[in-house]
């Protein structure tokens, strides 16, 4: 990997009542393969008059991963899943055409002390399967291939690499690791990664050739040479990416397509309350997040 490859900082942002790390999009990388955006969540010890509660909003042409380290989040969608989402397991949400969903703390932790931090991340959807039917897929923790060598553990947490593939019905050619290290270790990935690919370090630091990275840095590699890497004792890092599209992608809010046409459509149906484009989730159907309005 060269000494030009791309460190990203995590950005804070703002997602309603509670405050992310964002690391891509960035302006200088919109994407990494399929991978158009990525928020580290947390880890945030929330009193027990403060919940979690992403009100209902809506989503086109992408699917959403979510990926928990701690705490619990309840999914709810305009198809009617329901669905309290643990550490280690997999939510898998494919908008397609359009999907509308919340995320809240469940029932049971409202009122108590609580911690949330993990992984909310979208992949865009090929250009034949953007307006798709929307789907939901579940993957507990134990479903997911993992590989345990010299004290280092491996999770694929989706896609396809070094010989194995996860459940999680993905629509494209990418990958998304964990690696945990408790000492310090070099690892050879060899040929197991494809396409573009990017290291977010979670806990501890990685080194590169040249680079090396601390927590909450990401590294976008120029190629796809990553044969070695040093990873810190007591370490947590992903590596995720895959093929790009020939297509650009373009981001409007919630709203991924490569086509702008198509995202001021879904814009304009979810202004106007279009339940034709976007059904209201059920039992869960009387707030909303608003489009937000321009800056001046």
């Amino acid at each position: 990997m060269s000494n030009t490859s791309l460190i990203i900082e995590e950005r804070a942002a703002d997602i309603g009542n509670f405050l992310v790390g964002r690391l891509l999009p960035f302006r200088q990388k919109r994407s990494v393969g399929p991978f158009v955006f990525l928020d580290h969540m947390g880890p945030a010890n929330l009193p027990a008059d403060q919940d979690f509660d992403i009100l209902p909003h809506p989503h086109i042409g992408l699917s959403t991963l979510t990926y928990l380290f701690e705490g619990s989040i309840m999914h709810r969608d305009s198809i009617g899943s329901v669905q309290e989402i643990k550490p280690g397991a997999v939510n898998w949400m494919t908008a397609g055409k359009g999907i509308v969903h919340s995320e809240r703390t469940p029932d049971s932790l409202r009122s108590k002390k609580k911690t949330m931090h993990g992984l909310q991340i979208w992949v865009a959807l090929p250009k034949d399967k953007e307006e798709m039917e929307p789907s939901f897929a579940h993957v507990g923790a134990v479903d997911l291939p993992t590989i345990d060598t010299d004290g280092v553990k491996m999770k694929l947490i989706a896609g396809k690499a070094m010989g194995y593939e996860s459940p999680v019905p993905v629509y494209s050619e990418l990958f998304l690791i964990e690696i945990v290290s408790e000492e310090a270790h070099t690892i050879n990935l060899g040929e197991a990664l494809y396409g573009e690919i990017a290291i977010y370090v979670l806990d501890g630091c990685v080194e590169t050739e040249n680079q090396k990275l601390g927590s909450g840095k990401l590294l976008v590699a120029k190629d796809s040479d990553l044969c070695s890497l040093q990873i810190g004792a007591h370490s947590k890092i992903y590596v995720f990416g895959g093929e790009p599209f020939p297509e650009e992608r373009f981001i409007n809010w919630n709203f991924v397509s490569s086509d702008r046409d198509r995202i001021k459509q879904a814009r304009e149906d979810w202004i106007n309350q279009n339940i034709e484009a976007f059904t209201k989730i059920p039992g869960d159907d009387q707030e909303y997040v608003p489009y937000p309005k321009l800056k001046l």
